[in-house]
Formats: C-alpha cells, structure tokens, sequence
C-alpha cells in the first residue's frame, strides 16, 4: 500500500465511466439509487451505464426476480445478480467482444422513521475481467452505523462505487482492495463484515485470509468461517441460536480444549431456556492471539482456523479484547436466547480485577452489568495446582476482597456455573509445551493433542513439524457435538 492515494468518489466514477470497456447495470432497492447516481453526475455516464433499476414494492420485485421468504438477504441479492447479468449477456450480445460486463446489486434496509431498526445491506458485483470470459463475482455485507438514513444511503452511494472502482483497479492487491472499501467515508460509519471474492479470475485467492484482513484493518470487529471453511455472515449464522463459546489461541487444540468443550456441552444443554437443536458451538480466536511480534502469521492463523474446522466446528476471529463487549456484540444475534461462554478458572480470575477495565466509567461494575445483564452464563473449568490438587472457583484469589460477595451472588444467581473435567491427567497439557516439543522434534506431544490434529500437524508439517510418524493420543476423549 506504499504509496497509495485516495482518490476521491467522483473521480473514481468518472474514471469508470470514461473507460469504454467497462460497461454494467444497477439494481438498488431499499437505499435509493445512489450508487448508480454517483455515475450519473460524475458525467460521461452513457459510456458505463445500460440501464437501471429499483424494483422497491414487493410484489413488483417478485414479478422480476421471483418470489423471496426474506428480502434484505444474501439469497435475493444472488438472484438479482444472476437475472441482471443474464439481461447483460442476452440483449447486448454486439458489445461482448470488447466489453467487460458488470452488474452492481444491493437489497439493504436504513434506518426506518422511528430509527427501531438496525440498517445493514447485501451488495454484490458480478462482471468480467476480460471480455468473453466467464464473469465472477464480489459479495459483501455491511452495516450502516450512521444515525441518520439520508446519511446512510449517502455512505452506500460511495462504497459502491469503491467497489466497482476497487475490483477494476486493486483486484491484483487484495488488502489495498479491502482497505480502498472505505475511501470518502469517515471512521465507524459502514462495517463490513463479510466479504467473499469467487471465480475463475479469483481461484487463487483464499476468502479467509480476506475475512482476515477486513478484522485485521479494522473494517469490522468479528468474523466467521464455517467448517467447510467458507466464509460466514455472522448474524445470519447466529440469528436465534443458542451459542456456547469456547476463546482461546488454540495453538494448537488439545485434549483440554475439547474436555473444556465437552463438560461445558454437557451443562449447557440442561439449561430450561435451551433448545437443543439450536446450540452454535463456536471457536474464538482473538486477532492479538495470531499475531507474533506485532505481525499477524497469516499462514499460522490458516493452520488454527484449519484444524478447528477439519473437527467440524465454526470459527470466530475479532478484536474483542474483553469478554463483555465480545458478549455485548454477540447478544444481538442470538436475540435473547442462552449465550454460554466456556473459561478457565485463572480467566475467571482476571475477569473479576478491576484494571482491565479503565476505559469505562463504571469500571469493572459496568463490564459486569454488559456481560450478565443478558441471557449469559459462564462455565468454569478447572486448573490443575503444583501439588495435583484441583483449582476450582472456591479457590480464586480476588485482589479485591469485596468481590467475593458479587463471586457469590453470580454464582447463586446460576450467572456462573463450575464444571467438572472427565480426565484429571489432561490437565498439565498446555499448548506452549505443545509446540515447544513439535520445534524440538520431541517424542510425546502426540499424546496431548486428538489423534485427528496430531495426523494433520504431522501431514502437514504445521507448526515447524518435521516428523512424518502418526501416533494416536493416549487418552479417549469424544468430540463433542452440538445437538
């Protein structure tokens, strides 16, 4: 990104528009057509625009691209894509030898009158690098945090453009892409928080790593990978399931993770609030646990994110430093429902001082009013002394001991909840000691982690592995599944 200046929206649109190669439609509804106007006033416009369109009544949408269960989603902006394009490609057949075709596709909601909503929006991209070659397609979701929906169709109008601009221009660069999404647009206006790029011109590009980048650059606070390692909506993914987390680095996921993820399974799904068949057990990795020396590993985060997945589970990366406000942000997804959190004891202990929490001016009392002042609750796994006796809650240390009271409350409030460990011997494997005997090339370490993840470190030679050897791990522990 050296050297990079931000160009302004008009130029980017006239840019475009007086490029006679690039040649497209535009299908808004629900913001106005301000993506598509910003190409109108920059002039030049006939040279970039075929037609446009905004099907906003319901029944008139249906008639166009069929009838649709939700309407602000990613299913129906793929249908507007794939009739619009499908238009392109019939009716101007005499422009397809020296044309790259393109059609621009949002479905978003703003703020409504009474401001009860929250805006977000799909916005989609389909279109040629070259002419007469198969087209690909760019896909995001954002959310609009402007106050104001006048402000927030204004804001849409330009990472519109940034898009259509970015795709022909920085599609070579993947970060100076991302990052160029926010030109013209001032700091915490738009999130985006999901962002996929697919086709024969993007086969090399994995989604993941961009997903990355948009946490990474501070585009949004959180993003999701599901087991197939395709990249998640997160409150579509969530939306009304019961989740229980489980944080760490995972570096890599040993015997005491999936004990931790078992016992804390096993308690959740006694909960009366709980329905069973709802539970989204996911894995959270905070964006400071994949960095090293200030740098992000990209390819050690791929290792991680690989493993958890090749388990079946669903992955979560964000800048959620503290646990209130990851559960602060989570909440909005699972509307009210039961959001379990799996920790261990010495987490719970930090959770309880005071320093963390500075920035706020309640202090630790208002962290504590964010993180149970919803439907949550915290399971607590326990350590292992120097002397072979458990750790548990009753033997937290508070520095303040007038925390012991509210310790007691939350507890006799069932907020927090101690489980129990199935295999007392997994708890002096730790997951530095791990990768310590991987580097050494030590004997052993394949006992501390799942067979599954030993045969993948050693068939991949992940973190620094030069054995070729697969042992199976010495103790029996089932992987837990979330129904």
């Amino acid at each position: 990104m050296a050297g990079y200046r931000q160009i302004g929206i008009s130029e980017k649109a006239l840019s475009i528009n007086l490029d006679p190669r690039i040649y497209g439609s535009f299908a808004e509804i629900g913001a106005g057509q301000e993506v598509s106007a910003n190409f109108f006033s920059a002039g030049g416009a006939s040279g970039t625009i075929a037609v446009t369109t905004s099907a906003y009544d319901m029944k008139i949408s249906d008639s166009v691209y069929g009838a649709s269960q939700r309407y602000v989603a990613e299913p129906r902006l793929i249908t507007m894509l794939d009739k619009e394009y499908s238009n392109l490609e019939t009716k101007l057949k005499h422009r397809a030898k020296e044309s790259m075709f393109f059609s621009f596709a949002n479905t978003v909601e703003v703020l409504n009158y009474y401001k009860t909503n929250k805006g977000h929006g799909w916005i989609g991209l389909r279109f040629q690098l070259n002419p007469e070659t198969p087209p690909n397609d760019c896909v995001l979701h954002v959310i609009m945090h402007d106050n104001d929906s006048l402000m927030q169709q204004k804001a849409l109008g330009r990472i519109g453009v940034n898009l259509i601009y970015g795709i022909y221009h920085y599609s070579n660069d993947p970060e100076l892409f991302i990052n160029s999404l926010l030109d013209g647009l001032g700091h915490g206006r738009i999130e985006i928080d999901m962002l996929r790029l697919t086709g024969p011109d993007f086969d090399h590009i994995d989604n993941r790593l961009l997903t990355m980048q948009l946490v990474k650059n501070g585009l949004t606070d959180a993003a999701m990978f599901g087991p197939e390692g395709n990249v998640l909506q997160a409150s579509t993914a969530l939306y009304k399931k019961n989740i229980l987390m489980l944080r760490g680095r995972f570096r890599p996921l040993t015997h005491v993770n999936l004990d931790m993820l078992k016992m804390g399974l096993k308690e959740f799904r006694k909960e009366e609030d709980i329905e069973v068949d709802r539970i989204q057990i996911l894995f959270e990795l905070t964006l400071k646990d994949l960095s090293a020396e200030g740098k992000i590993d990209e390819t050690d985060f791929l290792d991680r994110v690989d493993i958890i997945c090749s388990l079946g589970y669903t992955v979560l990366i964000s800048n959620y430093q503290k646990y209130y406000t990851l559960v602060s942000n989570l909440s909005d997804s699972v509307r009210n429902r039961k959001l379990g959190v799996i920790l261990g004891v010495d987490n719970l202990r930090q959770i309880f001082e005071d320093k963390y929490y500075d920035r706020l001016k309640g202090r630790l009392l208002e962290a504590f009013g964010i993180l149970f002042g919803r439907n949550v609750k915290l399971y607590v796994y326990p350590a292992l002394n120097d002397d072979g006796t458990l750790r548990t809650i009753d033997d937290i240390e508070l520095e303040d001991k007038t925390l012991y009271h509210l310790l007691d409350y939350l507890k006799s409030n069932q907020k927090i909840e101690e489980i129990q460990c199935s295999n007392k011997d997994i708890l002096n494997i730790f997951s530095d000691d791990v990768i310590q005997k991987i580097k050494e090339g030590s004997d052993g370490w394949e006992f501390m982690v799942p067979s599954i993840v030993a045969n993948r470190i050693k068939d991949n030679k992940l973190f620094g592995c030069k054995s070729d050897s697969v042992e199976a791990g010495n103790y029996s522990i089932d992987r837990p599944t979330q129904n």
